[in-house]
């Protein structure tokens, strides 16, 4: 992938890479800042539409700290396997300090667009605040279908632009100013302009259910929450 500027909502891989590595500290704290904590509801949503049961596998692309991993875990139980993937170590430590001793769970490098697992291995696959960072999300959504059994559920929660007022006026005066302002008092300027400049170039939910489509996902539906700031995708393996 090219290089590019935070300001476009594009960086090199390596750059996301680096990007995720330092935030990775305050990484929790700043989603609770801007989300006034409401991420931990809307990753149990994106839990339960992965339609789990006890003993079930899953794949968390993207895991991050592995708050969505640790939904999906408490779903499948001791006797189900779920495993967190991201291409960042310093997240994935921070990960595995959350989940010391659970056996159902493991967590493992791994490149969303080339996942290191057998076709068809998972009943589900999901992401949590990570397909806009794929550097090619047609590409990471296949890899993400292809993992999946046929029947079983992809699952994307993402941050998606409101587009009628007030919710869209807070939008830009929350995203656009007040999160890049805060992040500048982490001094991670750079990863919180990224941010709100990465949701601008993503696609909407009827874009991103027709990419969903095209990685060969039917029955796709979405749901959006949070006055129209947050969409769930979920679509089911043909």
């Amino acid at each position: 992938m090219s290089g590019g500027t935070p300001r476009s909502g594009t960086l090199s891989e390596p750059q996301v890479r680096a990007m995720f590595d330092r935030i990775a500290g305050f990484y929790d704290l700043m989603n609770s800042v801007m989300t006034v904590g409401l991420h931990h509801r809307w990753r149990a949503r994106a839990a339960d539409l992965a339609a789990l049961r006890p003993g079930d596998s899953a794949l968390d692309v993207a895991c991050g700290t592995g708050d969505l991993a640790l939904e999906l875990a408490r779903r499948v139980g001791p006797g189900g396997e779920v495993i967190g993937s991201d291409f960042s170590e310093e997240m994935l430590e921070r990960a595995r300090a959350k989940a010391p001793g659970r056996g159902e769970i493991s967590w493992e490098w791994g490149n969303a667009l080339e996942l290191p697992y057998a076709s068809r291995r998972f009943h589900a696959a999901t992401v949590g605040f990570g397909a806009r960072n794929f550097s090619d999300l047609d590409r990471g959504l296949a890899e993400m279908a292809r993992v999946v059994r046929l029947g079983g559920r992809v699952v994307v929660l993402e941050i998606t632009t409101p587009r009628k007022p007030p919710l869209s006026t807070f939008y830009s005066v929350w995203f656009d100013r007040a999160v890049p302002l805060i992040g500048r008092l982490t001094g991670e300027a750079e990863a919180y302009t990224y941010l709100p400049s990465s949701v601008r170039r993503f696609p909407g939910p009827e874009g991103l259910a027709a990419a969903m489509q095209r990685a060969g996902l039917g029955d796709i539906r979405w749901i959006l929450t949070a006055g129209g700031i947050i969409a769930l995708h979920v679509g089911t393996k043909r």
